[in-house]
């Protein structure tokens, strides 16, 4: 029973030590454990690379740099298309100056009468016969000798008398182009200007341009001619004495011949058919000793001078009173006849 006792009291003064041994406990969190590393894995064979892909357009960039999305581009393209609309005709509509038309200027014992399609607006508004600085009929009838100064349109209503020289239309109606006659029309003013030339019996009617010639042909005797040249025509009309002649177009859209110069020679041959049939002595005072053409040097000639084909349209101010001639508008775009 005593060592029993002993063993009591050893136990009881061991067990204060060995507490006061145990490690005191760490104030904060617990510790977590770490995480077991993984193994790299080993990189595979690298994969070759495909075809690179094209750059695509840039982005256009506006005017401060800024990238534009394509509308102000096509706002201002729209905008440079648009042109300042002008007062063509002073305040008159198309429809008001279509209202009107362009007078025959005729007469008995003429040895011309000069031939177009019909009236376009210019010549209808000033009222007179190839206005504008783009047709040269003015020009070559100068340069042919058929006048001793140079005309312009003011002139027109002086040349019966003094040059034997009238004119006239096949259709009346004034239109911005020819285009817009319908068939109807055509034929019916082919035969108007067939009694006209019977009525007045002039030398020599003269086509202005091979376009009205064809249509002229086509309703008078029922068919275009199958091959047209330049001069006296072989076909007649019934009843009528009058010598048919083919002249180019005096307007400067003329692609045959761009240049007055160029249409000069078919001037003189005119004046020389109108001599043999009168029966006059061949004049001296203009003659022509070689003629010869060539339509790319032509071209390029007129691209020079900077000839325009009609394609300008610079307002219509003092139409009437000379100064038209001088500066006023070109010429209409769209009569093929140079009206």
């Amino acid at each position: 029973m005593a060592h029993m006792v002993v063993s009591h009291e050893l136990m009881a003064q061991q067990e204060p030590a060995n507490i006061a041994k145990a490690p005191a406990k760490k104030r904060g969190r617990t510790a977590q454990p770490k995480e077991p590393k993984m193994p790299k894995a080993k990189p595979g064979p690298k994969a070759k690379p495909g075809p690179k892909a094209k750059p695509g357009p840039k982005p256009k960039k506006g005017k401060e740099g800024q990238e534009a999305d394509g509308t102000q581009e096509k706002i201002d393209k729209t905008f440079k298309k648009v042109k300042k609309k002008r007062d063509r005709f002073k305040g008159m509509t198309e429809d008001e100056v279509m209202s009107r038309t362009l007078t025959d200027i005729l007469d008995y014992n003429l040895d011309y009468v000069i031939i177009g399609i019909n009236p376009g607006l210019v010549a209808a508004y000033v009222g007179r016969w190839f206005p504008g600085h783009g047709n040269h009929f003015w020009k070559c009838l100068f340069l042919s000798g058929f006048t001793d100064e140079q005309l312009n349109h003011m002139s027109d209503t002086s040349l019966p008398e003094k040059y034997k020289i009238g004119f006239t239309n096949m259709v009346a109606r004034t239109t911005p182009g020819s285009k817009d006659l319908s068939t109807k029309e055509l034929r019916e003013g082919a035969l108007i200007l067939a009694e006209k030339l019977k009525k007045y019996k002039p030398l020599i009617a003269v086509f202005n341009g091979k376009c009205i010639y064809e249509m002229f042909c086509r309703e008078m005797f029922g068919k275009k001619p199958k091959k047209l040249d330049f001069g006296l025509q072989p076909h007649k009309i019934p009843d009528c004495e009058v010598a048919l002649y083919l002249m180019p177009s005096s307007s400067a859209r003329c692609a045959q011949f761009p240049r007055a110069q160029d249409k000069v020679h078919f001037y003189i041959k005119l004046r020389e058919l109108r001599n043999q049939l009168r029966g006059v002595a061949r004049s001296d005072e203009i003659q022509e000793l070689e003629y010869s053409f060539d339509l790319g040097l032509a071209k390029e000639d007129a691209k020079r001078m900077a000839i325009k084909e009609e394609a300008y349209d610079p307002g219509y101010e003092a139409a009437f009173g000379g100064a038209y001639g001088e500066g006023g508008p070109g010429p209409e775009e769209g009569q093929s006849n140079g009206h």
